[in-house]
């Protein structure tokens, strides 16, 4: 018989780990090469996993909830007798060409329900569930900091049996007393699902106040209550969270608005629409070819500063990301080289991209790499807003509703479709000028799209 140890792969981006969503697969099951094995979530997506490998199943290395980190066994696999062996040099070959299957994120027709399971009841494991791990090949024993489980038994008959360092941090994190926690996973050791419902625990109306409510006194936040709903910053939020966060602390940012009459853009619309029924454009695919042609006439704004090498980097093309608003949180998937792109095919490309990244089938790649950013918050029912910059962009274009309002047509009142417009933008790339004037090309291009035809 062949056994192989399929580990994590490297799902892109630097990301170092991944949460175990759900398994495809049970100790037992025959899989063929390439099939989906495991569902997981990064910090930039939802994936289905492939396996290289084909073969019965004989362990499953972690539980839905817990965090592997890439490299790490994820599935055992033993091939028939008469299989040919294949080594981790091919293995590795396979993973850097994704063995034929390519990993992206699961649609929203999975239900919301499964992607995270947070502070559930804890299901002692048994040899049947989650067996023992496998023994891993010479290969990548060294990569394989911990001791083996037995070996941790024996040597510290006292101590918690943790593995993984991210438990340990959440541990951290909850004020969760490692030695008070009794350990679900093979040889009792403890996971990440263990620790969780010991902080549920602590915060119940019968227990004493944990470390982490004492913690939060300290500091002057109110402690949990038993009412309280806790949601940890895992995952994609956390990812949301910490960009936010980052922007907000590294980016001097500034937000200019003007209101603009847009009457003239949606009868545009309406003319490019009724002579091409076929391939219809929406007003998001006209407002980003105004900021395609407002970023060719003011190229500092689709650039980025880089601190540490002490400079600012324009961009050569423009990669656009548009703000899409998911069930999993507000994602902003890219348009490589979007100026290339004609009005038609960028109306195209934003209708697939949009409905994917809603669907979570973007891959992670799909997620990154913008150099400026649009958001219709308009959709929302909203006029304005003072949007956090997608870093490490340097700015970003927001649009209100467009509703009827009172405006001054040749002298005379009139009721016209107006809309706020608002840029965002990093003060250590340009001054007010290039700002105002990048804000005020849009502005008329939206006003008389004729503008924009004698701009391309």
């Amino acid at each position: 018989m062949s056994e192989q140890v399929f580990l994590l792969p490297d799902l892109g981006e630097g990301l170092a780990e991944a949460e175990i969503v759900q398994w495809r697969v049970a100790v037992g099951d025959v899989v063929t090469v390439d099939q989906t094995v495991v569902e997981v979530e990064t910090a930039k997506a939802v994936v289905d996993v492939p396996c290289p490998y084909a073969g019965r199943v004989v362990a499953l290395h972690g539980a839905e909830g817990e965090v592997r980190p890439v490299g790490q066994p994820l599935i055992t696999v033993v091939a028939d007798g008469g299989s040919e062996p294949v080594g981790h040099a091919v293995y590795r070959e396979e993973e850097r060409a994704g063995s034929g299957n390519v990993l992206i994120g699961y649609g929203t027709g999975h239900g919301g329900a499964r992607r995270r399971r947070r502070a559930r009841p804890v299901a002692h494991a048994t040899a049947s569930s989650v067996p023992a791990a496998a023994p891993v090949p010479a290969a990548v024993a060294p990569a394989l900091a911990p001791a083996p489980v037995a070996a941790l038994a024996s040597s510290q008959p006292a101590t918690a049996l943790v593995i993984s360092p991210i438990v340990r941090r959440l541990a951290r994190e909850r004020g969760v007393d490692l030695a008070t926690v009794r350990g679900s996973g093979p040889g009792g050791v403890i996971r990440r699902a263990d620790v969780e419902a010991a902080a549920d625990v602590a915060i119940s109306p019968v227990a004493a106040a944990s470390p982490a409510e004492q913690s939060a006194a300290h500091v002057g936040l109110a402690p949990t209550g038993a009412g309280d709903q806790v949601i940890p910053l895992t995952g994609i939020r956390k990812a949301i969270a910490d960009k936010l966060s980052r922007s907000r602390r590294e980016i001097p940012e500034v937000t200019i608005w003007v209101d603009a009459d847009a009457t003239a853009l949606l009868a545009t619309r309406a003319a490019i629409n009724a002579a091409y029924p076929d391939r219809p454009v929406s007003i998001l695919a006209l407002l980003a070819r105004i900021c395609l042609s407002g970023l060719r006439r003011y190229p500092q704004l689709n650039a980025r500063v880089d601190t540490e090498g002490q400079r600012i980097v324009q961009s050569a093309g423009v990669h656009l990301g548009i703000a899409a608003q998911t069930d999993r949180g507000l994602l902003v998937p890219v348009l490589r080289d979007a100026d290339r792109l004609t009005t038609m095919e960028l109306a195209a490309e934003l209708a697939v991209t949009t409905q994917a990244a809603r669907a979570g089938e973007l891959p992670p790649a799909r997620l990154t790499g913008g150099t400026f950013t649009l958001n219709n918050y308009g959709v929302f029912g909203v006029d304005g807003s003072t949007p956090i910059i997608n870093h490490p962009e340097a700015a970003l274009l927001g649009v209100g509703r467009i509703v009827d309002k009172p405006w001054v047509v040749d002298g005379q009142l009139a009721v016209r479709k107006v809309t706020q417009l608002s840029l965002t933008f990093d003060h250590r790339v340009c001054d007010g000028g290039v700002a105002g004037g990048f804000l005020r090309h849009v502005a008329d291009c939206v006003e008389r799209p004729e503008a924009l035809i004698a701009a391309v």
